[in-house]
């Protein structure tokens, strides 16, 4: 169901755009907004007429121009003031931290939470203005539509003593978590992270190649004992008992983690950014450590050619992470015109129609609910709902999709299974978000430390040195 955006199709605009990243903010009366996001992370645009989305009671939503052309057209009729954007992408945070630290400019970025955190504590980032939240203009898509349980966490987690909405606008959300083929790994195993380093699973494992993440995984191996023991999860404390353990960095544990990664690293068929998605639905690999938006894409695939994957996010813990946008400070410069635009394009990506094109073409899973509009939830129950009843389940949204004291009913009667399948992956239950942690941001010592581990393991094998 999910389209897929190849390397080839974001190619050139990302190198175009990268090498305007460093033009002027503006000509003439046109604003220049330049936007750095993560590779395949917008609707592209250009579907098929069979792709449309036909929905009950609204209009057809269809793709046909990128998303960030088309803002440039809404941004004229709205505001009767062009705009340009210059769009680019990249691969990690990592990534797109180094290309900040070599002097590319941009103005609106969309970063993950903990990197937000950096960005925030080295006081990169542009607030938002108190406009921007103002629910009364009907142009507000972002404050309007934002789901109140994201809502909640982006008001309650803090950067630098300030709540991370002031400068952090969400955009996707999900976890982290293992993506198995049903027909050839037990479910019992794949319900622990130390699958990945399971000989019964050898070369047939994919890991991310990203710090971060694969830091977290292994950290979970490290603690698997502790993190599944009734004491801890019973704790009073537990959920800020459980970040603090994930978050992790004292040296003797960096070491331990390190040698779980040779392991891992020994055990993989690849340590991969995007390619585990291909390989999972093309059978070259059987386990895949996946964040959610991509186990929802990989999971479609293989089930149109009658392959079924489960998507589990270990009894340990997972990772519940964020990626929203930023303005930089140095892009944004003072200037009036550039906050307006990329406060309005965040607005404009926020659109209901347009969080469902987004959410239809990437396979992730947006952090607006809609408020008044019911299109974001209508959505999930005609790509999800069946009126089928035998072998359903009845899959509870509302702590999602509901405000405070609304009566309203955001139940999908789903296909049994689908709460492993795309549906459980896109819209985790609460039970599942509970042994979930944030990844924060790593002080500079940190940092260093776990990158040269991480150098030594992507690099080199220690075991085999000495």
């Amino acid at each position: 169901m999910y389209r897929f955006i190849t390397f080839l199709k974001w190619f050139p605009v990302a190198v175009i755009a990268c090498l305007l990243a460093g033009c002027a903010s503006s000509d003439g009366d046109e604003v220049i907004l330049r936007v750095c996001n993560w590779e395949e992370f917008i609707d592209e645009g250009n579907w098929d007429d069979d792709e449309a989305i036909d929905i009950d009671g609204h209009e057809v939503i269809m793709g046909e121009e990128p998303m960030y052309k088309e803002f440039e057209d809404w941004y004229y009729e709205k505001y009767n003031v062009k705009v340009k954007v210059y769009y680019s992408c990249f691969g990690t945070n990592e990534d797109m931290y180094n290309q900040l630290t070599i002097g590319d400019k941009f103005d609106l970025v969309c970063p993950s939470e903990y990197m937000m955190m950096k960005l925030k504590n080295e006081g990169k980032l542009e607030e938002f203005s108190d406009e921007f939240f103002d629910v009364y203009d009907e142009n507000n898509y972002y404050a309007r539509g934002l789901s109140p349980y994201i809502k909640n966490v982006f008001e309650e987690n803090k950067v630098g003593g300030e709540p991370w909405s002031r400068y952090f606008a969400g955009y996707m959300w999900g976890t982290t978590g293992i993506v198995f083929n049903t027909a050839k790994v037990k479910a019992e195993d794949a319900r622990h992270w130390d699958i990945l380093r399971d000989r019964d699973y050898y070369r047939t494992v994919t890991v991310k190649n990203d710090v971060r993440d694969s830091y977290f995984a292994a950290l979970a191996i490290l603690k698997a004992d502790m993190l599944r023991s009734e004491k801890f999860i019973s704790s009073p404390d537990y959920s800020e008992r459980l970040a603090e353990e994930m978050n992790d960095t004292d040296e003797k544990v960096v070491d331990r983690v390190g040698d779980i990664l040779q392991d891992i690293k020994d055990n993989s068929y690849s340590f991969e950014t995007d390619s585990g998605k291909a390989d999972m639905a093309a059978g070259k690999v059987d386990v895949s450590y996946q964040w959610s938006g991509d186990a929802s894409y990989i999971m479609e695939v293989a089930g149109e050619n009658s392959v079924n994957l489960n998507y589990i996010v270990p009894d340990e813990c997972g990772n519940l992470w964020f990626d929203g946008w930023v303005m930089l400070k140095d892009g944004i410069d003072g200037d009036a015109a550039k906050k307006h635009a990329a406060q309005a394009f965040i607005n404009y990506i926020s659109r209901p129609d347009n969080v469902v094109r987004n959410m239809y073409y990437i396979g992730y899973t947006s952090v607006i609910s809609g408020g008044d509009d019911d299109t974001v939830f209508d959505y999930m129950d005609w790509h999800y709902g069946t009126d089928e009843t035998e072998d359903t389940i009845d899959y509870d949204l509302t702590y999602f999709f509901a405000e405070d004291g609304s009566d309203k009913n955001y139940t999908v009667r789903a296909k049994k299974g689908s709460e492993y399948g795309s549906l459980g992956a896109q819209y985790p239950d609460l039970n599942t978000i509970k042994r979930c942690a944030v990844m924060d941001n790593f002080d500079e010592e940190a940092y260093e430390r776990i990158n040269r581990m991480w150098i030594n393991v992507r690099c080199i094998n220690i075991k085999d040195i000495f």
